[in-house]
C-alpha cells in the first residue's frame, strides 16, 4: 500500500504507468537511476522508459554488447553487480563492466519481469558507486517490478499519455530503425531475424559503434551486408 500510494502520487491523479515506477523504484530502492526494457524472443531488446542517460546508456550497451546483469535477468532470475569494478563481474561481463564503469555506473541491478513462464523484460536500476541494495530496497524494488511487468501486460498502457498530453519518453534503444535493419538484414544474408540481429549487434561491436546508429546506416542503405560475413559494403 505504501509504494501504491507513491505511484498514485508521482501520477499526480492519472493513470499509473511504466515511467513512474522507475522513479518511485529509483527513490525507494535508494539508487540514481532505472529503465524498463521489453525482451520478447528474437526482437531487438527495447527500452520502453530510462529516467536520465546513465540508464538509458547501459540498456543501449546491453542491447550492443549481448550481455550484462539486464541480460542474464531476462532469462533467469535478478542479477545484482553490486561492483562493477570487482573481479567476479570483469569476469562474468567482460565487455559490458569496462563500458558501464565508463558510461557513469559503479553497481547494476536487474530485475527480470516475469509471470510464471511468460518472460517480459527486465527492469534495470544503477548506482553511480559500487554498493548493495539493503533488505528493505531489494524487497521494494521486487514488488515494483511486479507492478511494471503488470502495466507492460496491460494493452491499454501502451502510448497511453500523461495528463498534461507528453507521452512517456521512450528512449528508444531499439527504435523503429533497428527492426528494420533487423528485416533487411533478414533479406540480404537470407538468415533468421535472431541471426539478423546477432549480426548487426557484432558489426556495432567491431566498429565500437552503437547500435542504432548502425541500423540508421541500414536502413538508409548506405550499410549492406553480405554473405560473407567478412564483407560488409558500406553504400555512400
Amino acid at each position: 500500500m505504501r509504494l501504491w500510494g507513491l505511484l498514485a502520487e508521482q501520477a499526480h491523479g492519472g493513470p499509473i504507468a511504466v515511467d513512474h515506477v522507475c522513479h518511485v523504484v529509483t527513490a525507494s530502492a535508494g539508487v540514481d537511476g532505472a529503465a524498463v526494457t521489453v525482451v520478447l524472443g528474437a526482437s531487438p531488446r527495447e527500452t520502453v522508459y530510462a529516467t536520465d542517460e546513465v540508464a538509458a546508456e547501459l540498456a543501449e550497451l546491453a542491447l550492443t554488447l549481448g550481455e550484462g546483469p539486464g541480460v542474464d535477468a531476462a532469462d533467469g532470475g535478478p542479477a545484482l553487480a553490486v561492483d562493477l569494478t570487482g573481479s567476479d563481474s570483469l569476469a562474468r561481463w567482460p565487455m559490458f563492466a569496462p563500458a558501464a564503469i565508463s558510461a557513469g555506473a559503479g553497481a547494476v541491478f536487474a530485475l527480470p519481469l516475469h509471470v510464471g513462464g511468460i518472460r517480459v523484460g527486465v527492469l534495470d536500476l544503477y548506482r553511480a558507486r559500487p554498493g548493495s541494495l539493503n533488505g528493505g530496497q531489494l524487497a521494494d524494488a521486487l514488488l515494483l517490478a511486479d507492478t511494471a511487468c503488470a502495466l507492460l501486460l496491460d494493452a491499454e498502457q501502451h502510448g497511453r499519455p500523461h495528463p498534461d498530453g507528453r507521452r512517456p519518453d521512450p528512449d528508444g534503444l531499439a527504435q523503429p530503425e533497428v527492426h528494420q535493419a533487423t528485416g533487411m538484414i533478414t533479406v540480404q544474408l537470407g538468415v533468421s531475424a535472431a541471426v539478423a540481429l546477432i549480426r548487426l549487434r557484432a558489426y556495432a561491436y567491431a566498429h565500437d559503434r552503437r547500435l542504432h546508429h548502425v541500423a540508421a546506416d541500414v536502413v538508409a542503405r548506405r550499410l549492406r551486408f553480405d554473405p560473407d560475413p567478412d564483407e560488409h559494403r558500406g553504400d555512400r
